[in-house]
């Protein structure tokens, strides 16, 4: 007699402190409508890719580059600092403070991934968690750090892959002081 394993499992995840819940249904590989392992890298390296371009802060508009993550239309939830925001318009206004307030004052910044995981739930759905750093002198020349862990629903959309829902957490302030310290920022040619 031989004992199979269960092909489907159902995921639950809940987070009191965004209000984020979440369900999904995964099941063998191979199964319909779930991706390959190669499919799996390409979309893993997508929208790493996406979100590299999205975070390169060389020029142009940093706001309307930030703003390309996300759908032109419809719900976004996006829960950051404790605040979940529920529309476009009121994530904008949420990344321009950021900007203002931070990303402005960056001197010479740069993307650092740490640990970083992708599932492609099905061809047009996945999962990415992830921890980063922004290494980058501040106006007055001290090496300064912000970073965090990050995990987004990215649904493709129209042929690209944009953020529907995501939990943003800050790395404490002592941590990024810490880091500042012990990682000097590489100064780049332009």
């Amino acid at each position: 007699m031989r004992i199979r394993r269960p092909d489907v499992l159902l995921l639950l995840v809940i987070s009191v402190s965004s209000g984020l819940v979440a369900a999904c249904r995964t099941g063998e590989a191979g199964e319909p409508g779930r991706p390959s392992a190669v499919e799996q890298l390409a979309i893993e390296d997508t929208i790493k890719r996406t979100i590299e371009r999205a975070y390169d802060f060389g020029g142009g508009d940093n706001v309307a580059r930030l703003m390309s993550l996300y759908p032109d239309s419809g719900r976004i939830l996006s829960a950051v600092n404790g605040r979940v925001t529920t529309n476009r318009d009121s994530l904008r206004a949420d990344i321009v403070s950021f900007w203002d307030r931070v990303g402005q004052n960056m001197r010479e910044p740069r993307w650092v991934w740490g640990k970083t995981y992708v599932d492609a739930i099905t061809r047009d759905a996945a999962v990415f968690t992830g921890t980063y750093t922004i290494p980058h002198r501040t106006p007055a020349g001290a090496a300064h750090v912000v970073g965090g862990a990050w995990t987004a629903l990215f649904v493709k959309r129209g042929g690209r892959w944009v953020i529907m829902q995501e939990h943003l957490s800050d790395l404490p302030v002592a941590v990024t002081d810490s880091a500042a310290a012990a990682q000097p920022v590489e100064h780049q040619n332009h």
